[in-house]
């Protein structure tokens, strides 16, 4: 399976608590909610087609009881992303939870490389991270991740965790996909293409 993650970014690179202030008010983060306001029908649209996608989820902890605590009480058989999400097999590394109430929901209890490098050689599509900033942290350092779809919100909010911290493994990826919706969200597509290369730009001689 290819790792696929869709996550939610500011414009200075943040991606704690999008959906709401109690979502994570870690470190004093004052700023929760900050993607609500650009919710439109273009960005509904893109997100039931990537999860429509799904073979499987692959949860940070944190997100993963977000989601257990709302998806499971959705049961409108139309709703494809709560279908989705409350059918198909969710992975859930951690070091603290013992069991999960979810459907379908199984805990990695090992070593987070060796885990997710099995789960990646199994038969299927898409196994996809949603949100879960510190696990896609945490896999782009192992270089496990195959696809990234970023979701850049027009909104600087001045602190609070980013993706892109210290320690991610140089990697180069390619744009696949640029859109934006009605309300600025800017969606852009990439697909890991191995080591970085680099160069210098020539000057001219009179320079």
């Amino acid at each position: 399976m290819k790792i696929i993650l869709t996550t939610f970014l500011t414009l200075d690179g943040v991606y704690q608590a999008p959906g709401g202030p109690e979502e994570d008010p870690s470190g004093g983060f004052t700023q929760g909610g900050w993607s609500v306001p650009y919710g439109d029908e273009d960005f509904g649209r893109f997100m039931t087609g990537v999860i429509g996608r799904a073979d499987a989820f692959l949860l940070g902890r944190r997100t993963y009881e977000i989601f257990a605590s709302f998806w499971p009480k959705m049961t409108d058989p139309d709703d494809r992303i709560a279908d989705r999400l409350n059918t198909l097999p969710k992975y859930v590394p951690t070091g603290t939870l013992t069991s999960a109430d979810w459907a379908n929901t199984r805990l990695l209890h090992g070593d987070l490389g060796t885990e997710v490098a099995a789960l990646r050689e199994q038969d299927g599509g898409e196994l996809q991270i949603h949100g879960s900033g510190a696990l896609a942290g945490s896999l782009l350092r192992l270089g496990l991740i195959d696809t990234m779809h970023l979701l850049t919100f027009p909104v600087a909010v001045g602190a609070g965790k980013r993706l892109f911290g210290a320690g991610v493994q140089p990697t180069a990826f390619a744009l696949t996909d640029s859109r934006a919706t009605g309300t600025g969200v800017v969606i852009s597509s990439y697909e890991r293409r191995g080591a970085p290369t680099y160069g210098t730009y020539d000057l001219p001689e009179d320079a």
